[in-house]
């Protein structure tokens, strides 16, 4: 059983990275038991949801003659192209129908800007605008944060370094997340969760 201060933080559990879905991760709705196992175990637990507007920089649709997932540099860095995903108010935005979302205290939004991507949970791709997560966990006392949800190697990864980084003792549960896997960026991602001590543990 988790402490009281610690935290489950689901990340993007959304019909659009579930099988079907246009920008579907491999097996993404099987996490969904797992997390809802785990949910019961946690008395603070988090959402974030994918909330892009139509018209948002980061799909391919956006720039004539560049295809999804080819990377191209935006006004803050770097940018992975993606299939449109997690339209505002569509049905791929909604969270998985069979996902607990009932006992979250928080559901945060983040990409909600037309020109800036937020694969973190913890600060938009420019790394510096804050999302106000932090803040949050921290006036709730927050110690330890524990990650699960969709994509491993995207939003998982970036909300479990900023926090890390953000001086919360982080764990990523790897049998709650799946991957894209671009370009090895599953390996790459469980790499640096070893250099920057985020633990991986088979559980809570």
């Amino acid at each position: 059983m988790a402490g009281a201060e610690d935290f489950l933080l689901i990340i993007d559990v959304q019909r659009d990275f579930c099988p079907g879905g246009a920008l579907a991760v491999p097996g993404g709705d099987e996490v969904v038991p797992v997390i809802n196992r785990l949910v019961q175990l946690f008395d603070h637990v988090v959402l974030t949801q994918d909330w892009h507007p139509a018209d948002h920089e980061s799909f391919a649709s956006r720039h004539p003659g560049r295809l999804p997932f080819e990377t191209m540099t935006l006004s803050y860095g770097p940018q992975t192209l993606w299939p449109d995903h997690c339209v505002q108010g569509t049905g791929g935005a909604r969270f998985h129908p069979d996902l607990v979302v009932d006992r979250a205290e928080l559901v945060l939004r983040k990409g909600f800007r037309s020109t800036i991507d937020s694969y973190s949970a913890f600060f938009e791709n420019d790394r510096t605008t804050p999302t106000g997560l932090g803040s949050y966990l921290r006036e709730r006392s927050c110690r330890r944060l524990f990650l699960v949800g969709l994509a491993l190697d995207y939003c998982v990864r970036y909300s479990a370094e900023d926090a890390q980084r953000l001086g919360f003792e982080t764990a990523v549960i790897l049998e709650g997340c799946r991957a894209i896997d671009l370009d090895g960026s599953r390996a790459t991602t469980l790499t640096q969760f070893q250099a920057l001590g985020i633990g991986t543990p088979a559980d809570a």
